[in-house]
C-alpha cells in the first residue's frame, strides 16, 4: 500500500461556483490571504442577508484562518428585468451626504449618479420577500462548491510551498555541512594571531601556563558543537511538523525562529571569515523561509 505524506495548506487561494434553480443563477466566490486568525467579509444581496450568519459558520468549519472576502451574486436566469432603483434608499444616502458635506464643510461630488449608485443596494432586486427552499438550498451548494474550489487551490499552493521548504532546509543542512572544515583549521589559526600579537608587545612578561590555561577557556567559548547540534534538530523537527499535515503554519513559524536563533548564534562564534559568509548564505535561505511561513495554515 503507497503511502501519502499529509499536505500542507497555503492561506492562499480562490474559489468560484455556479449553482442554477429554475430562475436564478447563483454565483459564490471567495478568495483568501494569509492571516493569523479568520477574518471573514461576507458580500449577499439585501433579500439573502438572513442565510449570513448560517453561511458564516458554513465558512468557519471549513477554513481556519486567512483573510477570506466571500461574494454571493443572485440573477434572475428568465430574461426578465427584476432589477430598479432603490428610490427610497437613495433618498435617505442623498440626506445624509447633504448632512456631511455640511458638517464637515466637504465639496459636493462632482457626479451624484455615480456617487449614488455605488453604495450598497443601490438597485433594489424584485425577489420574493420568502426565500424558497430549493433557493436558500442552491445559495448553501454555491458556497461548498466555491469552499472546495478553494481548498483545491489552497492544496495546490501548499504543494508549492512544501517543496520551497525541503529545498531550503536541505540547503541549510548543507552549508551547515560546509562549515566543519574552516572550524578545524580555525583554532590553531586563532591561537597564532593572538600569539603574533603577544610578540609584537615588547618588554612584556606573561605566565605561559596561565596563557594556556585562558587560552582553552577562550577556545571553548568559540566552540559551536551544541550550536550544530540544536540547528540539525530544528532542520529535522521543521521536516517532520511539515509531514504532518496542515494547521502547522504556526509552529513552523516557531521553529524556524529557533533555527534563527542558532544560526546567529553560529555567526557571532565562528570568528573565520569563510565561516561567516556561510552564515550569510544560512539567513538568506531562513529568510525565504519565515517569508512563506506566514502563508502556511
Amino acid at each position: 500500500m503507497q503511502n501519502f505524506t499529509a499536505m500542507i495548506l497555503s492561506m492562499t487561494g480562490f474559489g468560484k461556483a455556479v449553482v442554477m434553480t429554475q430562475n436564478k443563477k447563483i454565483t459564490a466566490e471567495i478568495k483568501s490571504l494569509n492571516s493569523k486568525q479568520l477574518d471573514l467579509s461576507v458580500r449577499i444581496p439585501y433579500a439573502f442577508r438572513e442565510l449570513e450568519l448560517e453561511i458564516r459558520n458554513c465558512v468557519a468549519k471549513r477554513l481556519e484562518r486567512g483573510k477570506v472576502d466571500l461574494s454571493i451574486l443572485v440573477e434572475n436566469n428568465d430574461n426578465q428585468e427584476t432589477s430598479v432603483f432603490n428610490i427610497p434608499l437613495l433618498k435617505t444616502y442623498k440626506k445624509q451626504l447633504d448632512i456631511l458635506t455640511n458638517e464637515l464643510d466637504l465639496p459636493e461630488p462632482a457626479d451624484w449618479y455615480a456617487t449614488l449608485l455605488r453604495l450598497p443596494d443601490a438597485l433594489k432586486n424584485d425577489y420574493p420577500e420568502e426565500i424558497s427552499d430549493e433557493e436558500k438550498q442552491a445559495i448553501f451548494n454555491a458556497v461548498e462548491n466555491a469552499i472546495n474550489g478553494l481548498i483545491e487551490f489552497r492544496t495546490q499552493e501548499g504543494a508549492k510551498l512544501e517543496s520551497i521548504f525541503r529545498e531550503k532546509i536541505a540547503n541549510i543542512h548543507a552549508h551547515l555541512l560546509e562549515v566543519e572544515p574552516y572550524e578545524k583549521e580555525r583554532v590553531p589559526k586563532i591561537k597564532a594571531r593572538i600569539e603574533e600579537s603577544l610578540s609584537k608587545l615588547e618588554g612584556i612578561d606573561y605566565d605561559k601556563s596561565r596563557f594556556e590555561q585562558e587560552m582553552i577557556f577562550y577556545i571553548e567559548k568559540l566552540d559551536i558543537n551544541e550550536e550544530k547540534h540544536r540547528l540539525t534538530n530544528h532542520l529535522e523537527y521543521f521536516i517532520e511538523t511539515l509531514e504532518n499535515g496542515h494547521g502547522q503554519g504556526k509552529k513552523l513559524g516557531f521553529i524556524s525562529q529557533e533555527m534563527g536563533r542558532e544560526i546567529n548564534t553560529l555567526g557571532s562564534k565562528s570568528n573565520h571569515a569563510e565561516m561567516q559568509r556561510i552564515v550569510v548564505k544560512m539567513k538568506d535561505e531562513l529568510e525565504q523561509i519565515k517569508e512563506q511561513v506566514l502563508n502556511v495554515m
